[in-house]
């Protein structure tokens, strides 16, 4: 293979750099453009004096060629992922049964995670809906008047650092690699090229859209999260008052739930729940159930973490 020609310009070398990471992960490449980018142009405001072709020479030889970088990000993203990932198992240990995967979810930080995640997205969703419609709205107002221009401006930009915001709660909570930088904005151009370049940005509509959608998304995960857990955890508790209860569990006179069969209805339930046989289905619809929105936390989290690359992330 011949090898590349060295770049002549800040965009040859951004071209080279993005070909160098054809394939991987678009938050990644976002990144390292990003910091490419942002170290030529100020290298090359620095070096007023030279062409760009003579500062592009200088910085391959401090900056690094874009091969070059494109090895080092791929070699550090290599060490943060491995840094980060869940200890495998040994290698001699036979993999576990059908039963402990099942149960194991109780043992996984990343459930837990999704499933605060799921908590957090009812608030977060309010938020980013209410400054949307609110945002979009204001714009198409003001857009006959001499301020709806600027407002536009500073409303996308908001909605910029918003979805980077976003990307750093669903990393840090799901697990997905998101951007820890914005997409560069290039070099400086004129006020009315700027607002023509944001609307035909598909990430300005795809970012709006997340938002929007975040508030419908985040109504439907706030009540699993909430129906899961507390019916789970009501009926695991419930369970534990009424084997305290049978094995004669009592402070004084008074006895945990005492007197409670008398306000259930109907009178099947209220002997399944102070039973043995009852106590039992109790507990195991419990821990079934907490099992359960466990296990459909993590796969919420898996999906609405690649939703949100899918939506927030620049593609070249």
């Amino acid at each position: 293979m011949n090898p590349r020609p060295a770049p002549r310009s800040i965009a040859d070398y951004l071209e080279q750099l993005h070909a160098c990471l054809e394939g991987q992960d678009p938050a990644l490449i976002q990144d390292a453009a990003y910091d490419a980018e942002e170290y030529l142009r100020a290298e090359l405001a620095a070096n007023k004096d030279k062409s760009e072709a003579d500062v592009l020479e200088l910085i391959a030889s401090t900056y690094g060629a874009p091969d070059e970088v494109a090895a080092a990000y791929l070699d550090t993203e290599a060490k943060v992922r491995a840094a980060l990932r869940t200890p495998s198992k040994a290698p001699n240990k036979a993999p576990p049964g059908a039963l402990a995967r099942f149960f194991g979810v109780f043992t996984d930080p990343r459930a837990y995670m999704s499933l605060f995640f799921m908590f957090l997205a009812f608030a977060t969703g309010l938020i980013y809906f209410i400054v949307s419609v609110v945002g979009v709205s204001l714009s198409v107002g003001l857009a006959v008047l001499i301020i709806g221009v600027p407002f536009f401006l500073m409303f996308i930009a908001l909605t910029r650092v918003m979805s980077l915001v976003e990307g750093r709660i669903v990393e840090g909570l799901l697990g997905e690699r998101m951007p820890r930088r914005p997409q560069h904005p290039g070099p400086a151009k004129g006020f009315w090229q700027r607002i023509g370049d944001m609307l035909a940005d598909s990430r300005t509509w795809t970012t709006l859209a997340y938002f929007v959608l975040m508030l419908p998304m985040g109504i439907v995960y706030f009540v699993i999260a909430l129906v899961g857990t507390a019916l789970g955890s009501a009926l695991t508790a419930g369970a534990f008052v009424g084997l305290a209860n049978a094995l004669g569990v009592a402070t004084g006179d008074f006895q945990f739930g005492a007197g409670l069969e008398n306000h259930i209805q109907p009178e099947w339930l209220a002997h399944g729940f102070t039973s043995v046989i009852g106590i039992v289905l109790l507990l195991a619809a419990g821990v079934l159930l907490l099992t359960l929105t466990l296990h459909l936390a993590r796969f919420i989290g898996g999906c609405h973490g690649k939703f949100a690359k899918l939506m927030l992330v620049a593609r070249d």
